[in-house]
């Protein structure tokens, strides 16, 4: 199972503010990313994606089926992917890392799990039911965190390593959320990317985040941070040129604001940036 076909150039997350104004004037974005959730009661969205679809490759990128949860994944939510999968036929299918629901409760939120083999024979087992349903290979991302379990038997790289060794799943390597884990938590990010299998990272996310009483925050409020740019080029040198994605979902700016931060990433790809 192909893990992405989107092309090696940086894309725009699009929302709702920008759908009226990209289809009109059909700028140059190399590729765009949506949230699957959005266009799961079909529609009037369904139809603007439909469109956007004919126009730019499409990633399709999930916030709620929390693979990372101890139940399996809700079945009903699972059929409304497919059916979004087989409607748009996406270049790309992605979800998170995460926890986000119990038999009995479901959390509006992205929560951390931990590393651990028993999680790992969990996560592994909800992947590849997702995977069979879809008849495709999926992207996880890897998630920003504000507490670390304790008990942890091998860092974040080295469990994406052995779900993708297992399900054959891909990696969605999401620079800024490494990065706000590097501050929060000490994390070693050197550590965690040399445990990625390279061939495996099929999309980069960059996004702006916020600072709180000290803490980071992953708000995708903001343009992407200096000091993210410049991890960002890090990790281009160290795995080299991968699809990347500008997010930005609170506070969003005019379009032009998103191209312009999409253009800086495709310097960067390109080796083009000027900077060391």
């Amino acid at each position: 199972m192909s893990l992405t076909t989107l092309p090696g150039v940086c894309g725009i997350g699009l929302r709702a503010p920008h759908y009226r104004e990209a289809l009109d004037r059909q700028p140059e974005l190399g590729w765009v990313e949506v949230h699957s959730e959005n266009f799961f009661d079909g529609g009037t969205p369904l139809a603007m994606l439909r469109r956007v679809a004919e126009c730019w490759p499409l990633s399709l990128h999930g916030v709620g089926l929390g693979l990372g949860s101890a139940a399996r994944p809700d079945r009903g939510h699972l059929a409304s992917l497919k059916r979004l999968v087989d409607e748009t036929c996406p270049a790309s299918v992605s979800e998170h890392l995460s926890f986000n629901h119990s038999p009995h409760r479901y959390v509006n939120d992205l929560l951390p799990i931990p590393y651990t083999r028993a999680a790992l024979d969990a996560v592994a087992g909800h992947v590849s039911e997702t995977q069979d349903a879809l008849g495709r290979a999926i992207l996880l991302e890897n998630l920003s965190s504000y507490v670390e379990f304790p008990g942890n038997e091998m860092n974040e790289g080295e469990f994406l390593a052995e779900l993708t060794r297992i399900t054959g799943c891909g990696i969605l390597l999401d620079v800024n959320n490494l990065y706000v884990n590097r501050v929060n938590l000490g994390t070693d990010t050197d550590a965690v990317l040399a445990a990625l299998p390279l061939d495996a990272i099929g999309e980069i996310h960059l996004a702006g985040y916020s600072e709180r009483e000290g803490m980071l925050v992953d708000t995708h409020s903001q343009a992407v941070h200096d000091e993210v740019w410049q991890f960002y080029r890090e990790v281009i040198r160290r795995i080299g040129p991968r699809p990347t994605l500008i997010e930005w979902d609170l506070d969003i700016p005019p379009l032009a604001t998103l191209q312009a931060e999409a253009a800086k990433a495709q310097a960067i790809l390109e080796g083009r940036d000027g900077l060391a």
